[in-house]
């Protein structure tokens, strides 16, 4: 996304683009991707997605009926893992299960400092967010302490969970983790 081309803007009109995402559904497309760009940097480029991914994918998740609908990179350090759990699994319910959530852990040094976060520990935050989400997601009131996102003492059950028992997750790029972690 978005589906359509913007040669004379860092920015996408998104005109058409509901029904564009029906025609791609109806065509037989396997998915659409989400980019996750918080902020306009115009050294780099065009903001590519300039919606939030999991409010749009909301929506796509109304005007679609089979088409999968993933993110390309929800930059994981710059977002609340517990937030972000309970969005994906809002839009997994929303969509019948066919959500898959890509994350990253950001190259856009720039943005960092706007939402108080640390760029040079990122690949330790990815981690403990990545685990938190699936434990959240995965385990009814769970318990779990982290060093950067809080504790959770088994009293608190997050809601909804995913549409199925998971939801698929895909580390994008290296995510800044070594090749052992990734596998397991």
């Amino acid at each position: 996304m978005p589906l359509e081309g913007y040669p004379d803007s860092p920015f996408p009109t998104l005109q058409d683009h509901q029904a564009l995402a029906k025609y791609a559904d109806d065509a037989g497309f396997s998915a659409l991707w989400m980019r996750d760009v918080p902020f306009y940097d115009p050294r780099f480029g065009d903001t590519g997605q300039m919606l939030d991914p999991m409010v749009y994918l909301g929506f796509l998740a109304s005007q679609t009926k089979r088409i999968t609908l993933g993110t390309t990179g929800i930059v994981l350090p710059l977002r609340d893992p517990i937030i972000l759990a309970k969005q994906t699994a809002s839009v997994d319910q929303l969509s019948g299960g066919r959500l898959l959530l890509g994350l990253s852990s950001g190259d856009r040094a720039v943005e960092y400092p706007a939402f108080g976060a640390d760029y040079d520990n990122r690949a330790e935050r990815y981690r403990e967010a990545f685990g938190l989400i699936k434990t959240v997601s995965e385990t009814s009131f769970p318990v779990a302490e982290t060093a950067f996102y809080g504790k959770l003492s088994g009293n608190l059950d997050l809601i909804p969970k995913p549409f199925k028992s998971r939801i698929p997750m895909i580390v994008v790029g290296r995510a800044r983790q070594d090749l052992s972690w990734i596998a397991e």
